[in-house]
């Protein structure tokens, strides 16, 4: 049995996106507990040449909206959402599982060689639907979602496994 693009791409950000959802709930709680203000939360990372917690929190979102979009032939979304409080990181979620909602199966499955024009700087680079998203996408989904999960850990945030992979 094959899966589609499709289905290794858009649910499973979707999924991650709601657990993220739900870890940070838990982050706005140990804030508010410890009385950490929660700008401080939002800048905290693990080295200081690694993304803070916000921006990890950004990545993530921004991986799985921009290549979704891109691969169904619409531009990235564009949120007009002030990233200061953990309200602002849960509204990003929010817009950003909206829109991937928004998109259909019929949109992101046939087109696994579909070239996609990525804007770096002054350049563009052209990769494939498929391999960029199994090669790039995925693996930095993942990366952001660990490193977001592991500032929380290190800060003494109550989240594990469960809440980082969610109920199949």
């Amino acid at each position: 049995m094959s899966i589609s693009l499709y289905q290794v791409s858009v649910p499973v950000f979707i999924k991650f996106l709601g657990n993220l959802s739900h870890i940070l709930d838990k982050a706005a709680t140990f804030a508010s507990e410890k009385k950490i203000e929660q700008s401080v939360l939002l800048e905290t990372r693990l080295y200081p040449n690694m993304f803070t917690f916000g921006r990890q929190l950004q990545r993530v979102t921004d991986h799985a909206t921009s290549y979704s979009a891109r691969l169904a032939g619409l531009p990235p979304p564009a949120f007009d959402i002030s990233l200061t409080s953990i309200a602002d990181y849960q509204a990003l979620i929010k817009a950003s599982i909206d829109f991937l909602s928004g998109i259909e199966a019929g949109q992101i499955d046939g087109q696994e060689s579909r070239e996609i024009s990525i804007p770096r700087g002054t350049e563009v680079r052209i990769v494939q639907g498929q391999q960029h998203l199994l090669n790039n996408i995925l693996p930095n989904f993942y990366f952001h979602l660990t490193a977001a999960y592991a500032i929380l850990r290190n800060i003494g945030v109550e989240v594990g496994k469960q809440d980082f992979l969610g109920k199949s």
